[in-house]
Order: C-alpha cells, then structure tokens, then sequence
C-alpha cells in the first residue's frame, strides 16, 4: 500500500481499482474544542428531543432558522430535499422540496447559551452557511444512497470505529477530535453506524465551498 496527500493505492487491487482518491473528504484548517462540543450536546438533548423527519434511525435538531420562523425547522424542513436511485432500474427520483438554505440566518435562541453559538459564530466568519443542525445517527443503521445539492460541513461529536462515510466508492471514518471537514454531498453518498452507539455529528450545508 502506498500514500500520497489524500490518494492510497493498493497495488494488490486491479489496475482500474488501484487508486482511491479522498479528495472529497477534505480536513479544514480550523479545530475547536471536543469536551466542549460534548457538554454543548449533552446540554441540548436535556431541553430538545431529535426530529425523525419521517427518515427511521436518523434524528436532527435544528441550529438555525429562517429568522422569526420556528416552522422553518419541523417536520421534513430538517431533512431538505435530495435525490436518490430506490430501485433496481437506477432511476433518479428526487425526495421532498427545495430549501433556502441562504435564509437560515438566525441561530435559535434556546440554544445561544451553548458552545454551538461560538462554534457557528466563527464558521459563520469563514463560510457562507445555510442550516445547522445536530444529526444522529442511531447503532446498526444506514442513509439512503443519495446525492444533495450543496456540500456539507461535519464536526464529529460522538462516534465510534464503525461510523463510515461513502462517498462514491471511497469509505472514510472521520474521528471525533475537534476537526472540520467538508464532504462533497453533491455526489452520490452514504453514512452508516455499524457501530453500538448513537453517531452524532455537527452538519452545516455550505453554499460556497467548491471542490476541484
């Protein structure tokens, strides 16, 4: 097996196989503080219950609103729409409708006091972000293959060795340290916990972000 910068090959693969890029799974420069983001978690969940979204196995509660609008934040606005292929024809359908993620501006007020004010204060400086949500991914479970329309910002809270992400064919593990990535959601993508504990990340949609 050899590394370069974000590429592995594996030379006993075939030929065509070799490479796997991770190019799509890039680490941000920023980092903050992983004790505080679980004491910021554990102070939400005290006050809020996660919205299933009509999605079994996943929970979201919403960081951010459409200012004065809470409805902006139930029911499947914790979802947003995506595009997925349900069958065995391959055929692309698209779920729920579009959102104006530019039009999440507003942190909401019931969680200002936590550490999550500072962390979106400061994204806020460094990216253009749409919503802000906590999302949970509950033990032996997995998304949808599916596509969305923007790429998405994660803060691993809480995981385990068996939360993956896929993106294409590249599966990666990302550790809950304080890191940020951002993943290319645009592309066709899973999560799974195949672990025995909830995987919690921090998600940010993030509207000007581009990948090569």
């Amino acid at each position: 097996m050899i590394t370069e910068s974000n590429k592995v090959i594996n030379l006993n693969a075939k030929k065509e196989d070799r490479v796997l890029d991770f190019s799509d799974f890039q680490k941000q420069s920023i980092k903050f503080d992983i004790d505080k983001l679980q004491e910021a978690y554990n102070q939400i969940v005290k006050i809020k219950k996660f919205e299933d979204a009509g999605v079994t196995h996943f929970g979201a509660i919403s960081l951010t609103q459409i200012p004065g609008d809470p409805d902006s934040i139930k029911g499947n606005k914790a979802r947003g729409i995506f595009w997925t292929k349900p069958n065995k024809t391959g055929k692309e359908v698209v779920r729920d409708q579009a959102i104006d993620e530019s039009s999440y501006s507003e942190f909401v007020k019931d969680y200002e006091n936590t550490y999550f004010k500072e962390v979106h204060d400061i994204l806020s400086k460094k990216y253009k972000l749409g919503r802000m949500r906590i999302l949970l991914k509950e033990p032996r479970s997995t998304l949808s293959w599916h596509r969305d329309p923007e790429p998405r910002l994660h803060i691993p809270i809480i995981t385990n060795p068996g939360c993956i992400m896929v993106i294409d064919n590249v599966a990666k593990h990302m550790p809950a340290d304080g890191s940020v990535w951002i993943t290319n959601n645009t592309k066709y993508h899973n999560a799974f916990n195949g672990g025995e504990e909830n995987r919690i990340h921090l998600v940010a949609c993030v509207l000007d972000y581009k990948f090569n």
